[in-house]
């Protein structure tokens, strides 16, 4: 009988033993948890990463875009408005401003900083409500006359390579046309030299407006 109770006091032990061990023993899903925790964004390499991408260029505001130019609190100072093809604007009390080439946000500091003259404290928003395609024009002895859409960074070889040079075209002499605040300027371009490498700097990028002449 006392080794009957003994055994069951043993067998009592060993499953208490065998139980606390259990659940001391680490769980495998709670660890495989804690490794992914530990690679989850938190990592501060990965904030770098992202922080270095680039942001894409600010959009530039071109001849014919519409803008909506809004003063706070000065509804009369509140326009909508064309940007002429010489790129500026007419805006109240300041009559004729330069709006081409700039971005909506620069030429909100520009108009507040003029501004400034007329109006306690203005806040000056410029939104653009309507944009025009891009374009050069190439004219003469070309296959394709006519406007052509003006891509990022187009060069002049780029933009006859598109309108296609007539077997009449007189490829020494042809210029670029190019209005620049106001002024008018003939830049030459020798098709020869340039596909020979030898007058790269005439190959320049085009601007929206520019007009490539081929006599």
């Amino acid at each position: 009988m006392k080794g009957k109770l003994a055994v069951t006091v043993l067998l009592v032990g060993l499953t208490a033993i065998l139980g606390w061990a259990q659940a001391t023993a680490p769980n495998p899903e709670i660890s495989a948890k804690a490794e992914d925790k530990a690679t989850l964004p938190s990592d501060p390499n990965v904030s770098v990463t992202m922080s270095s991408v680039s942001p894409e260029p600010s959009f530039v505001i071109a001849s014919n875009d519409v803008l909506h130019i809004a003063v706070w609190q000065e509804p009369d100072l509140t326009v909508t408005l064309p940007v002429r093809s010489d790129g500026m604007i007419s805006v109240p009390l300041l009559n004729d401003v330069r709006a081409a080439g700039l971005t909506p946000m620069q030429l909100a500091a520009l108009l507040t900083q003029k501004l400034k003259k007329y109006v306690a404290n203005p806040h000056v928003t410029v939104v653009v409500t309507e944009i025009q395609p891009l374009r050069v024009y190439v004219l003469g002895e070309v296959l394709h006359t006519g406007p052509i859409s003006l891509l990022p960074h187009m060069t002049v070889l780029q933009a006859l390579a598109t309108a296609g040079l007539s077997q009449f075209a007189s490829t020494k002499r042809i210029y670029v046309l190019r209005t620049d605040n106001g002024q008018e300027q003939k830049i030459p371009f020798n098709y020869p030299k340039v596909i020979k490498g030898e007058a790269m700097t005439q190959n320049i990028f085009l601007r929206p407006g520019d007009t490539i002449v081929v006599p």
